[in-house]
């Protein structure tokens, strides 16, 4: 394990953070925040410190990266973004605790969207901006982008791609992967762009428009108001915003090769299921809602179908947005919502959960196990659209619905063990294992993530690393042969 190549990297990747955090500053000259100016001036300069020690302990040691030199720098990246994004948070007053300011860092780099601010709307537009920051470098991932960036990574940089990019199939991506993180990059920002033109026709400012345009591409919910995109009562923003976190819901790798195959991409199975749940879900809760609750939104079906497609758009794709506060809506409305935050978006999305794909390969996988039964001496393989699925993928697919389950469970008691009721401790986990954002009960849509405990806080930042990485890059770090050479 070459440690003075891991920090040379590290050193690299907090500069360009520093970078990204000076980007706070012109928000706040245009705004007249002197606060936050020094905010960002101080947070920005410790950063770049930091990177520059770190770059000069680990210059002389160049090359690639070998795989557990890769695994061990993703880790370690993670860990440090949130310690040093979470420093303008605690210069600018937003919070006192150290663990606060983590928690919203990591949450916003993993495009969670949970909180613990209670009143987003007072807090300076420097910081609204940084936020929503995090979760745009944390969508597509900033190690992603570091491999576009700096190709001298050679093959090291495929460990790190591989680390980065969630799911487990990446098909359609170019075989070259800085080339690869490039495409999906401008892919990502010709998204965020787009969206914030026609936010900014929508009425919004182009401030609140750049904000929520890369909190919506990111899939992580930061709004800059404190009753998120309900705050603006607008059918238009509510279905523009909806209509682009699905975007960000589809597998990227798509987008990249609708120039070369047209129409077939659209003949892909997992995308068909993304959307027959999306549109069998949203017409269901409408009918469900529909009559109920606040008449003002749920008086007829084209009402109910704005808000509840809204909804469970925000959170299939883990995007957390909130139109309506569906903590009040039936038992059967919640039942679905809440399956619906563990499936999560596509293979190779900003989305998190555990990704359609995975349940199309489990289901296919049980009706071949079913089907063996009664006819053990016929050979069937796990095929989705004609393709076979190894059973590899499928032994690693079953490995991550167990480990999952198991974390789940472990954090669940432990949050309960504080003190929390049973839906607040179990949406809570869930919500941050999976990057959704918003739970249920205390932890609902209208809510947020302050009253818990410093010790919980730890444990839901943990979970929200764990599930963007989707577990396996920060559980090898427990194995002792991992650092033997």
């Amino acid at each position: 394990m070459n440690f003075g190549r891991i920090a040379r990297l590290l050193g690299i990747l907090l500069v360009v953070l520093a970078f990204c955090m000076a980007s706070s500053i012109p928000w706040a000259l245009a705004y007249e925040e002197s606060r936050a100016l020094s905010t960002f001036l101080y947070s920005s300069s410790i950063t770049g410190f930091a990177g520059g020690l770190l770059f000069f302990w680990g210059r002389q040691q160049k090359g690639t990266l070998h795989r557990s030199e890769a695994i061990l720098l993703v880790a370690l990246s993670w860990f440090l973004l949130g310690i040093f994004g979470g420093l303008p948070y605690l210069f600018d007053g937003a919070v006192t605790n150290p663990a606060d300011a983590y928690f919203e860092t990591i949450s916003g780099f993993t495009t969670t969207g949970s909180t613990i601010l209670s009143d987003i709307a007072g807090q300076s537009r420097a910081l609204h901006w940084w936020r929503s920051m995090t979760h745009w470098l944390g969508g597509m991932g900033i190690v992603v982008l570091f491999v576009a960036i700096f190709p001298q990574l050679g093959v090291g940089g495929k460990f790190l791609f591989k680390s980065e990019v969630p799911g487990p199939i990446t098909e359609g991506l170019t075989p070259k992967i800085k080339q690869t993180a490039a495409t999906l990059w401008w892919i990502y920002f010709g998204f965020t762009a787009v969206q914030s033109v026609v936010l900014l026709f929508c009425g919004m400012n182009l401030h609140d428009a750049l904000c929520h345009a890369m909190a919506t591409m990111a899939t992580g919910g930061f709004s800059t108001q404190n009753g998120s995109v309900a705050d603006y009562d607008s059918a238009t923003i509510d279905y523009v915003v909806a209509i682009f976190m699905l975007l960000a819901g589809v597998n990227f790798g798509l987008y990249s090769m609708i120039r070369k195959k047209g129409r077939k991409v659209f003949a892909d199975r997992e995308l068909h299921v993304y959307l027959g749940l999306i549109l069998v879900a949203s017409v269901i809760i409408a009918v469900n809602i529909t009559g109920t609750g606040d008449l003002s939104k749920h008086g007829n079906f084209i009402d109910s179908f704005r808000y509840s497609f809204f909804q469970v758009v925000g959170v299939i794709t883990t995007t957390g947005f909130g139109t309506d506060n569906f903590n009040l809506y039936p038992s059967f409305s919640k039942m679905i919502l809440v399956m619906l935050m563990f499936v999560g978006g596509m293979a190779g999305s900003t989305a998190g959960g555990m990704k359609v794909i995975r349940f199309i390969v489990i289901f296919k996988a049980i009706y071949v196990e079913i089907y063996r039964v009664f006819r053990p001496s016929v050979v069937m393989a796990t095929r989705i659209g004609g393709a076979v699925i190894s059973r590899d993928t499928t032994r690693s697919i079953l490995s991550f619905f167990a480990i999952s389950i198991l974390v789940f469970c472990a954090a669940s008691l432990y949050m309960a063990f504080l003190g929390l009721d049973v839906v607040t401790a179990t949406t809570s986990v869930a919500a941050t294992l999976f990057n959704i954002g918003p739970g249920l009960a205390k932890v609902g849509t209208i809510e947020n993530f302050g009253f818990i405990p410093t010790s919980g806080k730890i444990v839901l930042s943990f979970c929200m690393i764990l599930g963007r990485l989707e577990f396996m890059t920060i559980l090898v770090l427990l194995i002792p042969e991992f650092w033997r050479r």
